[in-house]
């Protein structure tokens, strides 16, 4: 290796640098693609045939060659803490007063406004200038290192752009998918008949826990960041100033962010990206607002959640025009009978909206919507779409009048409506809908999680009449199924034996997979805890079952007059005949891990940074805890996750305790 070749390298490696940053940071290209792409070639082969000239901050180290085979969790060096929401300038006005009030002062402060990126928060750590870690928020403590895919995010500097920079940098920051970029994957992915991505900020999440980094190159994602620390050193006054400082080291800052003097300010700011946010090319939902003096942010500092000194101002729900289409009705396993608005295809916060729920006939009444109505879609929740209101003055002539069914739309039984409820309901136990329903929710994980059954089986199953009830699936042989178009030998013996094992699922399950209006999993193992098997609790009464905590009236009358339907205990006679499990005393004892949480009530909420609910669930009723649905005064701990709610507002102000999922570990690792 001669200095030459060491010399050309190190220009090849600063040129390329310098063009990345102009291009990904600065939208500023000051290179060719293909001249770009012929120096790259050239410093990749150098350290092919020279590897001791590969240094971290190469720009061919963006895309690791392997796979990873799974991420680690990762402590923090400084926590990354969610933000407290408002959704008006009402709201922001309180919080405003909320902070004044702690210090005993009346007049406001400058304010820094951010536009709200709607992506994905990361932490990078530097040493030296160099980036050694990237990791994903978690549950702001402890997150999973995803240092490789974060090095594919062309934004981020693998090395910081200042001389001398400081031993520790720390940069939170928001990673994201453009919205064209978004639009190109889900072109492609129609094309080649893959699923659809839902979201933008979906798709930059995933493929962050992509284990190919390489399989994340190709989402191009982009990024922003917003926050420095510098535990070494700090001479900055002002949170402005960090972000410009930010922007000196190599980061790519919004560049939409304003200093606001005052309340007044950020109310302006606020209205205007309220509809200029629609001409961007990323997805935003609010504005974070901070404190620009760092002084008085530290003087505020933080409550258990949030810091004191900023806040969310999130946007309402999106809303945008479109056309119904047509309206059908869909049946559902408990023979409910729901309209379903079919709409010209319309975007709607980053997916495109083809249906909306109309829930039952009143609500078609109460909104006088007809087909071919011009409406104004939202997304509940920014999950479920939902027609708000109709633009009556838009209506075409010939619009028509949606009739809900007197028949159901599938086995053709009159249909009823039942007293206190708004829903039309078939009633009949035949109705194939009904029935493919049940099926799919007997089978469903929390119920009997029977291995190689799904919903396309359970149509065929069904449509062949090899089905007719759930006892039937007990009955099926791998002959009968093998008459099935595409089930081979392999597939049917495998089929037949997830049914065979479903026998041993225990009492709780089984009640669940029942289908029992009012019934979720967490009322099942309260009612299977006090009626220890079916012939208890078919002969319990309505006041015997209301009486349990946590089973309400609406639920007891559901569950006996279930029992009382003559079908449902023909039902249970072939189940208990074909071996499944219906009491208690004749499972196999299973013993807790421990009695910690003996006589705790606990409820889950938010999405955890490891666990599904199910896994938290399971751990606490392994060691002796009881899962509620709904917060209440005897609730003994929420579990919260992020995005966790109105649970936990209730739960603070009820004074319930609010551990996170590593606190909730602890306690059962402390014991």
């Amino acid at each position: 290796m001669t200095p030459e070749i060491i010399t050309r390298t190190e220009q090849l490696r600063t040129k390329l640098q310098s063009a990345g940053y102009a291009y990904y940071v600065l939208d500023n290209p000051v290179m060719e693609d293909a001249v770009y792409d012929r120096l790259y070639r050239e410093l990749q082969d150098l350290e092919q045939q020279y590897p001791a000239l590969i240094t971290p901050d190469s720009p061919t180290q963006r895309v690791g060659e392997r796979p990873a085979s799974g991420f680690v969790s990762v402590k923090h060096n400084i926590s990354l803490y969610s933000l407290e929401n408002a959704f008006d300038m009402a709201e922001f006005a309180k919080w405003e007063a909320g902070w004044q009030r702690k210090l005993d002062r009346k007049d406001s402060a400058e304010y820094v406004c951010e536009l709200k990126i709607d992506g994905s928060a990361i932490a990078l750590t530097y040493e030296n200038g160099l980036l050694i870690r990237g990791a994903t928020r978690g549950d702001g403590d402890a997150g999973e290192d995803i240092t490789q895919n974060v090095k594919t995010i062309r934004s981020i500097p693998l090395k910081l752009n200042i001389e001398n920079p400081p031993p520790i940098v720390e940069v939170r920051g928001e990673a994201f998918l453009p919205i064209a970029v978004f639009t190109q994957l889900n072109q492609e992915r129609e094309k080649t008949g893959e699923q659809l991505l839902a979201n933008p900020r979906n798709a930059a999440a995933g493929a962050l826990r992509q284990l190919d980094p390489k399989m994340v190159a190709q989402r191009k994602l982009d990024f922003f960041a917003y926050t420095l620390h510098i535990p070494s050193q700090t001479n900055f006054t002002q949170h402005s100033e960090s972000l410009e400082f930010l922007e000196t080291m190599g980061f790519k800052v919004n560049p939409h962010r304003t200093l606001c003097p005052n309340l007044a300010a950020v109310g302006d700011y606020y209205d205007r990206w309220n509809t200029d946010r629609l001409n961007l090319a990323y997805m935003t939902d609010g504005v974070v607002v901070k404190i620009n003096d760092l002084a008085l942010q530290q003087e505020l500092g933080f409550t258990n959640k949030f810091p004191r000194w900023a806040v969310a101002l999130k946007y309402p729900a999106e809303e945008a025009p479109t056309q119904v289409l047509d309206i059908v009705v869909n049946v559902g396993r408990t023979g409910a009978i729901t309209p379903l608005a079919h709409l010209e295809p319309v975007q709607l916060g980053g997916t495109t909206v083809q249906r909306a729920t109309l829930h039952n006939g009143d609500r078609i009444a109460q909104l006088d919507l007809r087909i071919g109505d011009t409406v104004i879609v939202r997304k509940a929740g920014e999950i479920i779409p939902e027609i708000v209101r109709v633009l009556t003055d838009l209506r075409p002539l010939g619009a028509l009048v949606f009739k809900m069914p007197t028949n159901c739309p599938v086995c053709d039984s009159v249909v009823v409506k039942p007293e206190s409820e708004a829903v039309l309901r078939c009633v009949n136990p035949s109705c194939a809908a009904m029935l493919k329903g049940s099926l799919v929710h007997w089978v469903s994980r929390d119920a009997l999680d029977i291995n190689g059954v799904g919903e396309k089986l359970v149509e065929q199953l069904v449509d062949s009449k090899l089905v007719n009830s759930i006892a039937d699936l007990y009955d099926l042989t791998i002959e009968k199924l093998m008459t099935l178009e595409r089930m081979g030998e392999k597939s049917a013996t495998k089929t037949v034996e997830g049914i065979a094992n479903s026998k041993s699922q225990p009492w709780t399950r089984v009640l669940y997979g029942l289908g029992i209006r009012q019934i979720g999993s967490n009322g099942s193992n309260i009612l299977t805890d006090k009626f220890t098997s079916v012939e208890q609790l078919s002969q319990a009464t309505v006041a015997q079952m209301e009486g349990i905590y946590g089973v309400g009236f609406e639920t007891a009358q559901s569950v006996s007059m279930w029992f009382r339907q003559p079908d449902n205990m023909v039902l249970i006679d072939r189940l208990k005949a074909a071996g499944l499990q219906f009491d208690k005393s004749s499972e196999p004892i299973v013993e807790a891990a421990s009695q910690i949480f003996a006589e705790k009530t606990f409820v889950i909420t938010g999405t955890l940074p490891t666990m599904k609910r199910d896994d938290a669930k399971d751990l606490i009723q392994k060691n002796g805890g009881k899962v509620s649905d709904s917060i209440s005064a005897k609730t003994d701990y929420l579990v919260a996750g992020e995005k966790a709610g109105s649970k936990l507002a209730k739960a603070e102000k009820l004074g319930v305790k609010v551990i996170s999922e590593e606190e909730l570990v602890e306690l059962v690792t402390e014991h």
